[in-house]
């Protein structure tokens, strides 16, 4: 049965109800909270001068023919102002948005994010900068001989295959489609028979939440969430908030189940994954070989490490990876090796606690079979395998002393350790 897209009634939680009702007519969306949130997200763009913080809309879907088009013209239907980038020019798109924007909809995002984004570099620079208010993009205008400042804050959807880039998914709401079941059905969308009504319904909403623009200003809603999931979703959860009925409760579940998808994908940055991997590769040593950590970390099938560049992850790369965390590698004296440039166990602590989760006590029993070191010789030959060879296991005697360079005593993993330590006993 066809919904009521034209309610009789300007009440909030009514025009909500019969957007959702269009979107899971044309769309079928992978969870009833993603309807909601997509939803929300459709109502924020009618207020978007209310809002300080202009969060986007990702639709991806791992293949083809997964219903992310069709969700961006449906959502294109209901926006507000909507502003279509197909092989716009960034001039033209930096010119179009003002005090009141327009809502950017970007379809095959990978062109501008992809292998192949080429010269795209201003768009993705002002995707980037407009979720937040007061960042203008600066340029030097010749023939005035003054430099402008034009604004960037706008809110955008953007949908293509795969992940878009950490910077445009942490300011997101993300929508992860797929393609539809045989038993689930949809009703065919045509723009000259489908896009009017829903135009008009897209009205409604602005004249609903034009009228509220102050109060929704003045919004301080409850979030589930802090930092900046909490800026991100809060103009969703303030909308919800105005509606009333049951959409503030609806609203906070769609934010907790889709900020917890979000966090359960194990999509995580490069970094983020080369410190988890190498606290394990550590497993209980205090000190360990660059050469054996490369190692360790490329032993991993399932890890990126042995297929990062032409001949997987090397020295000079895996420092500059961990340089922004403040971890360098030292020289240090290593029994039966003498000395060679290695890592310090003591130097990953803080950033293993600030941005690594909790290991899991199940994986600390895994992480010595995981890493048991290949070890084709005995340990008297030079090939260092065994972890007596390369370093000392952790203990628990805090009482204990690590020699220093001059064999004088002094203290194991301190915050400016020696340019050079003896690890695991003396010379």
């Amino acid at each position: 049965m066809k919904p009521d897209i034209h309610p009789t009634t300007t009440d909030g939680a009514a025009l909500l109800d019969a957007v959702r009702a269009a979107l899971i007519r044309y769309v079928v969306l992978p969870t009833p909270q993603a309807a909601d949130a997509v939803t929300l997200w459709i109502a924020a763009t009618h207020a978007q001068p209310a809002w300080a913080h202009a969060p986007r809309l990702v639709v991806r879907g791992p293949e083809k023919r997964c219903g992310k088009s069709r969700l961006l013209d449906i959502v294109e239907a209901l926006c507000r102002d909507p502003f279509i980038t197909v092989n716009s020019s960034p001039a033209a798109v930096y010119r179009s948005i003002s005090d009141d924007p327009p809502t950017m909809l970007v379809d095959e995002a990978d062109t501008i994010f992809g292998p192949k984004a080429d010269g795209n570099e201003d768009l993705r620079g002002l995707l980037n900068a407009g979720h937040q208010r007061n960042r203008p993009a600066k340029r030097y205008d010749a023939a005035t001989n003054r430099v402008e400042s034009i604004p960037t804050f706008a809110m955008a959807a953007l949908a293509g295959i795969g992940a878009m880039p950490d910077t445009i998914e942490d300011r997101a709401i993300v929508i992860r489609m797929r393609r539809r079941a045989p038993n689930e059905t949809v009703a065919p969308y045509r723009h000259r028979r489908d896009r009017p009504p829903l135009r008009q319904l897209a009205q409604q909403l602005s004249v609903w939440l034009r009228t509220e623009l102050r109060s929704l200003e003045r919004a301080e809603p409850d979030m589930p969430v802090e930092d900046r999931a909490a800026d991100t979703w809060e103009p969703l959860v303030a909308v919800a908030d105005h509606a009333g009925a049951s959409w503030p409760d609806r609203a906070r579940a769609a934010v907790l189940v889709l900020t917890a998808e979000a966090t359960d994908t194990g999509e995580v940055s490069t970094r983020i994954r080369l410190l988890t991997d190498c606290r394990m590769a550590f497993g209980e040593h205090d000190a360990l070989p660059t050469t054996v950590l490369l190692e360790r970390l490329k032993s991993d099938p399932e890890a990126p490490w042995a297929d990062y560049g032409p001949t997987g992850l090397t020295a000079m790369k895996l420092g500059v990876l961990l340089r922004d965390y403040s971890i360098r590698s030292t020289t240090i004296r290593f029994p039966h090796l003498g000395q060679a440039k290695g890592y310090q166990r003591a130097d990953f602590a803080d950033a293993w606690t600030r941005y690594c989760p909790p290991p899991d006590p199940a994986d600390h029993i895994q992480e010595g079979k995981a890493y048991q070191p290949y070890q084709p010789h005995p340990p008297s030959s030079t090939r260092y395998g065994s972890p007596e060879w390369y370093g000392s296991s952790r203990t628990t005697d805090t009482s204990r002393t690590s020699p220093t360079r001059k064999n004088e005593p002094g203290t194991a993993g301190t915050a400016n350790p020696p340019p050079l330590r003896i690890v695991g006993g003396t010379e």
